[in-house]
């Protein structure tokens, strides 16, 4: 049968919507309760709503009973605090899962390319159903930094690069791209990220909003697109090794047991 998708993120996984022009207040994205749950990068999370409504940011697998990252339980103490945020992830009218804030801390691009993940979404999501998929909803104003996205973690020939200035919205398939920021600033960078549902209400969000999978490339010079895959290609190389070093001192202590 297959899952119910949205037909704008077929070609390339993502769509740009409109920049949000309304009022935001700095205080709904900073009074909020964060835990320290590290995704890519030096980050943290404040989530709005979770498995459960409590102040924490595990997988809805991970809970007993153990279910798909949909019907998400807000938390009362939080969208208090961030009204206008609860609304926006509320507005398409369309199931939430996992909703949250992320605190990023400065990443350049070597860093974000070996931060490229692609995220979990649709564990025990029964087939027949809307596959989920994640808006990103940019809070503060980092002009000079960038989503990266890719179909292959560790090739650059297809490489989105998305400006991410204050009011930047994008919806992404995340469970497809390969995905992560490159935040160049001196201080953290804040998101909304809402786990949602394809289907009908998401299909009509899209299109209010003018979901697009064109865009402006983010220009970056040569020389740090060189240096970044250089990084990326390091880091890889270290962790590969570490592991193997694991397996040869696990299989060493196996055979002096």
């Amino acid at each position: 049968m297959g899952y119910i998708k949205s037909a704008a993120l077929e070609d390339k996984g993502f769509v740009i919507l409109d920049s949000y022009g309304g009022e935001m207040d700095p205080k709904e994205w900073l009074d909020i309760e964060y835990v320290d749950w590290k995704s890519s990068g030096d980050t943290r999370f404040s989530p709005l709503a979770s498995a459960k409504g409590e102040i924490e940011c595990n997988g809805f697998w991970n809970h007993k009973p153990p279910r798909t990252d949909k019907d998400g339980v807000w938390i009362d103490s939080q969208t208090a605090i961030a009204p206008t945020l609860t609304a926006r992830a509320k507005e398409p009218g369309a199931n939430v899962g996992r909703c949250r804030v992320i605190e990023l801390q400065p990443t350049p691009y070597g860093e974000c390319l070996y931060n490229l993940h692609q995220d979990d979404n649709n564990r025990l999501n029964p087939d027949g159903t809307g596959w989920v998929v994640r808006g990103f909803f940019n809070l503060t104003d980092d002009k000079d930094s960038y989503f990266v996205l890719r179909e292959n973690r560790t090739d650059p020939s297809v490489e989105y690069r998305i400006a991410l200035p204050a009011g930047a919205q994008l919806i992404v398939d995340t469970q497809r791209l390969w995905h992560a920021t490159t935040h160049n600033g001196t201080e953290p960078r804040y998101c909304l990220i809402t786990s949602w549902e394809s289907g009908p209400e998401l299909d009509a969000y899209i299109e209010k909003y003018h979901g697009t999978d064109q865009h402006e490339q983010v220009e970056v010079p040569q020389d740090v697109l060189e240096a970044g895959y250089a990084e990326q290609a390091r880091r890889d190389a270290a962790r590969a090794a570490y592991y193997a070093a694991k397996g040869q001192q696990a299989k060493l202590a196996m055979s002096e047991a």
